[in-house]
């Protein structure tokens, strides 16, 4: 990242602004969605109340002081931002924080019979258990005879596509799954991104995974291809170690998307047994990191994090949110290259991901003048749009 960056970190501040529509009106979707979620008893429901109030209109409470996070969150910032609007801190901060005292309400943490209930486990669920996911896996028979790199392509479309299965962006985005065919790629390195793993290759992948369900599984169904056609020898998938924007994936998200490939028909059962051993052996691990739910850019990982990345052949970034992160959450001009951004991290870097914010980099200025003249504002936000980008 540039050592002094000009572009403003966003803030919610600004009514009529994606960032203020989502701590104004997501955040509130999400909290009554929780709420019905299951039966949970006065005192969850009190604090759920007390959490929607505090979020319209009240300020930024520290955590109780027995949390078992306490000191990491007050080093994420805790004690500079406490006592300020949500709408007055840096978003990507208030965001994070917001999931944070979502679970503090429903006793996610707290020794009791809720404790480790994934509050947003049942949409996770209905999700994986749709009849759109059953299609999806169907379609995995048809790509059996074609030849590998056809397949390694399709499967590389799959994972960057199925970000727009987001549970949480669908709480407000209109039905944007409905909209027009799937248009070209605003940015696309996809030679780049396979001349680090070719065919002979015996390095390792490091995904950091965004969300559960129909997003996970070409996700996995991606990894399984690079492991069983030699492209890397080993995988470490990088998840969330608790539940967090309301669908990003878990260690438990892990194990019921590979259960749901192993018990379907087809092609998909193949690379559902294919992980399920990959598993096994060690050549796919699940990596839940502290720092993958800090308020934080990636630019301020810890040194042992830092390590595993530069232990890699190449990591990838999935989805919106890892995408604010590993550039920094600022509305960068979007012409700013790539690799400006990117140029603080320990080694090769790919970026899949939708478009369902403000923040871009890595756009050629024609792209951006069409985007603007066809869309305005909305090519950011709509996840309409979609990019693959690397950084070396």
């Amino acid at each position: 990242m540039p050592a002094n960056p000009s572009a403003p970190v966003l803030v919610g501040d600004e009514p009529g602004s994606f960032p203020h529509s989502v701590l104004a009106e997501r955040h509130p979707a999400v909290i009554r969605q929780v709420r019905g979620a299951f039966p949970y008893g006065p005192g969850q429901h009190r604090a759920l109340d007390a959490l929607l109030e505090s979020c319209a209109e009240g300020v930024i409470d520290d955590l109780p002081a027995a949390a078992p996070d306490r000191d990491r969150w007050q080093d994420w910032g805790l004690g500079q931002y406490a006592g300020h609007s949500w709408f007055d801190v840096p978003w990507l901060w208030s965001e994070s924080y917001f999931y944070r005292r979502l679970l503090e309400a429903v006793g996610y943490f707290a020794p009791g019979p809720w404790q480790g209930i994934d509050p947003f486990r049942p949409s996770k669920i209905a999700e994986l258990d749709s009849p759109e996911t059953d299609g999806e896996l169907a379609a995995l028979d048809e790509l059996e005879g074609k030849p590998a790199a056809e397949r390694a392509d399709a499967l590389l479309h799959g994972s960057l596509w199925g970000n727009r299965a987001d549970l949480g962006f669908r709480l407000s985005a209109g039905g944007a799954e409905a909209g027009p065919p799937v248009p070209a790629l605003v940015a696309d390195d996809r030679e780049a991104l396979w001349s680090l793993l070719p065919p002979s290759g015996a390095g390792m992948l490091c995904l950091v995974a965004d969300n559960a369900g129909r997003e996970l599984v070409p996700d996995l169904l991606l990894v399984a291809h690079l492991l069983a056609h030699g492209h890397v020898r080993r995988a470490v998938l990088h998840v969330k170690p608790y539940p967090y924007y309301v669908s990003d994936a878990t260690t438990a998200d892990v194990v019921d998307a590979v259960r749901r490939l192993t018990a379907a028909p087809g092609a998909a059962a193949e690379h559902g047994r294919r992980l399920w051993a990959a598993m096994a052996d060690g050549r796919l691990t699940v990596r839940a990191h502290p720092f993958s739910c800090a308020p934080l850019p990636y630019a301020d990982m810890p040194a042992d994090l830092r390590g595993e990345f530069t232990a890699a052949t190449l990591t990838v970034f999935k989805g919106d949110l890892n995408y604010r992160r590993l550039v920094g959450d600022r509305l960068w001009p979007p012409t700013t290259p790539f690799a400006d951004t990117t140029g603080y991290f320990p080694g090769p870097v790919a970026a899949l991901r939708t478009l369902k914010s403000d923040v871009i980099t890595g756009l050629d200025a024609d792209t951006e003048a069409a985007l603007d003249a066809a869309e305005g504002e909305r090519w950011r936000v709509a996840g309409t749009h979609a990019l693959i980008q690397v950084g070396t």
